[in-house]
C-alpha cells in the first residue's frame, strides 16, 4: 500500500512536467512542418501560451520544493526531487525561449519554405521612384521579417536618403512619395487617419494599436492571394473598398504611420483575406517584382559602418510602363 501511495504521489509530481514536454513537443513538430495555418497557430502557441505554461510549471515546481523540503525521506527521494527539479527547469528555459521572439530577441526564420509554398505572387514595385530594400529576401539576415509567418517575404522599401537620424520626416527620401497599387484586384482595406509619428534617432517607440498605420490591402484578381500596402501617409489614401484597382494606380503616398522607426513602404503577400483577421496570423506567400531593374526577389540588408547603420540592400526601380525611374513630385 505505502509502495502504491508513493508512485501516485511520483506519477502526480511529474505530471506537470510530462504535461509541458507533451504540449511543446507537439507545437514544435507541427511548427516545423511549416504547412498551413497549423503552423501559423503552433507558433502563436509557442510565444505566447506554451511559455506561461512553463513559467507556472517551473514556479510551481520550486515553490513544492521549498514547502516539502524537510518531509523528503531518505537519499533516494532527496535526489529523485533534485532531478525533477533539474529536469523540469531545463524544459521550462527551453520553452521560454520563444517568449523572447515577441520582443524580436533569439528569432528563427518562419519554416515556411521559398520552394514548397504556392501560390506565388509577382507584383510592381509600389513607386515609380528609385528605391532602397532595406528588408527583404529569403534569408533572415537580410530580412527582419522572416521570423514572422505573414510576412515571410515582407519588404521594407526606402528612397534614399534614408537611414539619416533626423527628427524631420521631411529629411527621408521617401516621405511622401506617390505609392501606387503592386497589383490589379478589389480593394479590401483602405483604411487612414493614423497620424506620422515623428522619428526618434536612436530610439523606437512600438506602436501595437495600430501596427500597419494607414494601409490598403488589394484581393489580387483571380483570387488566392491579397497584397498589404502600409505606413502611409495620413490623409493620403485615395481608394475606396470594394473599388476594384489596376496595377500602377494611385493608391497613397509613403508615410510614417503605424509601427514604424522612419517612412518607408511595407509591401507583403498573404494567402488569407486581412480584412477582420489579426496581424501576424495568416500564411505568407513569396512575393517577386517584374518589370524592374534588379533580382526578382531582391534582398535588403542593414549594416553598422562606422558605427552608424547604413543600407546595404539591393537598389531597385520601375522601368516598365508609367515609370520613369525618377524621383516623382510631392
Amino acid at each position: 500500500m505505502r509502495q502504491r501511495t508513493w508512485s501516485l504521489r511520483t506519477v502526480a509530481a511529474y505530471a506537470p512536467l510530462a504535461v509541458l514536454v507533451t504540449t511543446a513537443v507537439a507545437a514544435w513538430t507541427v511548427f516545423l512542418r511549416g504547412r498551413g495555418l497549423s503552423s501559423v497557430y503552433a507558433w502563436g502557441s509557442l510565444a505566447f501560451p506554451i511559455p506561461l505554461l512553463a513559467f507556472l510549471v517551473v514556479a510551481g515546481t520550486i515553490i513544492a520544493r521549498i514547502v516539502t523540503r524537510k518531509k523528503a525521506r531518505g537519499p533516494d527521494q532527496r535526489l529523485g526531487r533534485r532531478v525533477r527539479l533539474a529536469a523540469t527547469v531545463a524544459a521550462g528555459a527551453f520553452c521560454l525561449w520563444p517568449a523572447l521572439w515577441n520582443v524580436n530577441l533569439a528569432v528563427i526564420r518562419f519554416p515556411f519554405a521559398l520552394d514548397d509554398t504556392h501560390p506565388t505572387v509577382t507584383a510592381r514595385l509600389p513607386t515609380n521612384a528609385t528605391m532602397r530594400v532595406i528588408w527583404g529576401g529569403d534569408q533572415l539576415a537580410q530580412n527582419h521579417h522572416a521570423p514572422t509567418p505573414d510576412q515571410r517575404w515582407a519588404y521594407d522599401l526606402v528612397v534614399e536618403p534614408a537611414l539619416v537620424r533626423s527628427e524631420r520626416l521631411e529629411d527621408y527620401g521617401c516621405f511622401g512619395v506617390p505609392v501606387v497599387a503592386p497589383v490589379s484586384g478589389v480593394v479590401r482595406i483602405a483604411h487612414d487617419g493614423e497620424p506620422d509619428r515623428a522619428v526618434t534617432p536612436g530610439r523606437h517607440e512600438a506602436n501595437y494599436t495600430a501596427p500597419l498605420g494607414n494601409h490598403v490591402a488589394i484581393a489580387l484578381d483571380g483570387g488566392g492571394a491579397y497584397m498589404l500596402v502600409a505606413h502611409l501617409k495620413q490623409g493620403s489614401v485615395v481608394v475606396q473598398e470594394g473599388e476594384h484597382v489596376s496595377e500602377g494606380t494611385p493608391i497613397g503616398a509613403c508615410g510614417n504611420s503605424g509601427n514604424t522607426s522612419e517612412p518607408h513602404v511595407h509591401i507583403h503577400a498573404q494567402r488569407q483575406d486581412p480584412l477582420g483577421r489579426p496581424l501576424n496570423f495568416s500564411e505568407g506567400l513569396p512575393l517577386f517584382f517584374h518589370h524592374h531593374d534588379g533580382a526578382a526577389m531582391p534582398t535588403g540588408g542593414v549594416a553598422i559602418v562606422d558605427g552608424k547603420r547604413s543600407a546595404t540592400g539591393a537598389i531597385v526601380r520601375h522601368v516598365g510602363p508609367g515609370g520613369q525611374a525618377r524621383h516623382p513630385a510631392r
